[in-house]
């Protein structure tokens, strides 16, 4: 498994499983901040290393009159605020080739969507800023089609590359998570995310909008993490019902600490503490 640093102290493909959880799209700069500082401090309590995510322009909404969000300029300063507030590493998504180097600028990792997962200019330009480049898994693609976009990136010259399932189209307004996804997915070298909460989501479901199952965040994330994923995706808001994007798939805000300890435990029985580090954490 190839290690992916985003930081000095967050790396993808270690034993640590890696927390990735934000609000689906930024709302306001203090709510970013707000939403940010409490998740920061549940990640230090249960010990899992984390990466903020928020998106800034949510471009695949269903209907046109869905909120997208502020846009790059205003957004990117909503994350740089985050940043400059906290300290954490921001994941942010990226829609077209031109905005590589401004969001480079603010985003550890530059994130492509999954319905432009097959986007060779967008991935090339991503992975031209030398950022952390995490491609969603396209819902219409199959796990080895994955090795693909991976090659793009390290064709430009960047080994740091990670892929996220968030389910497969499955019929109409549905999505389902084959758990054989992670063991293939991983044995093409790249670290694997679980993105659980997307892969609740009823695509178009909901007349105009997006609707979820959000009752089955818990399932779902203990089944990924029993089969070996690297990290876990979240969309966390304190209160879903108001979120302005997601709202029916997204995590409250507080079900995310026992939720994330329940992960920690399962992934210490998967991937158990070596020597070393037993005897670090007795000292």
């Amino acid at each position: 498994m190839n290690l992916v640093p985003v930081t000095d102290t967050v790396v993808l493909g270690r034993r640590e499983l890696v927390l990735i959880a934000g609000p689906c799209v930024i709302e306001s700069p203090s709510h970013v901040v707000d939403l940010a500082r409490e998740i920061v401090a549940i990640a230090g309590r249960v010990g899992m290393p984390y990466i903020f995510k928020a998106s800034f322009d949510k471009a695949n909404r269903t209907s046109a009159s869905s909120f997208r969000g502020p846009g790059m300029t205003s957004g990117l300063a909503a994350l740089r605020g985050v940043k400059a507030a906290l300290g954490v590493p921001i994941l942010t998504d990226i829609h077209e080739a031109a905005q590589a180097a401004a969001i480079a600028e603010v985003a550890d990792v530059l994130q492509i969507p999954a319905f432009l997962s097959r986007q060779t200019d967008l991935i090339t330009a991503a992975a031209l800023t030398g950022r952390v480049v995490n491609i969603k898994k396209g819902q219409f693609l199959a796990p080895l089609d994955m090795r693909h976009a991976i090659a793009k990136v390290t064709a430009a010259g960047n080994p740091k590359v990670c892929i996220t399932e968030r389910g497969f189209s499955f019929g109409y307004n549905n999505l389902v998570v084959d758990m054989r996804v992670f063991p293939m997915m991983r044995a093409l070298g790249a670290p694997v995310i679980f993105d659980v909460t997307h892969s609740l989501q009823l695509p178009g479901g909901g007349d105009g909008v997006t609707a979820g199952l959000a009752e089955y965040i818990e399932p779902l994330a203990s089944a990924g993490v029993a089969a070996g994923v690297d990290g876990v995706f979240l969309e966390v808001h304190e209160d879903p019902a108001r979120a302005k994007s997601d709202a029916q798939n997204a995590l409250r805000l507080d079900l995310l600490e026992p939720l994330l300890r329940r992960l920690v435990q399962i992934n210490d029985v998967v991937k158990p503490p070596n020597v070393e580090e037993a005897d670090k954490n007795r000292s």
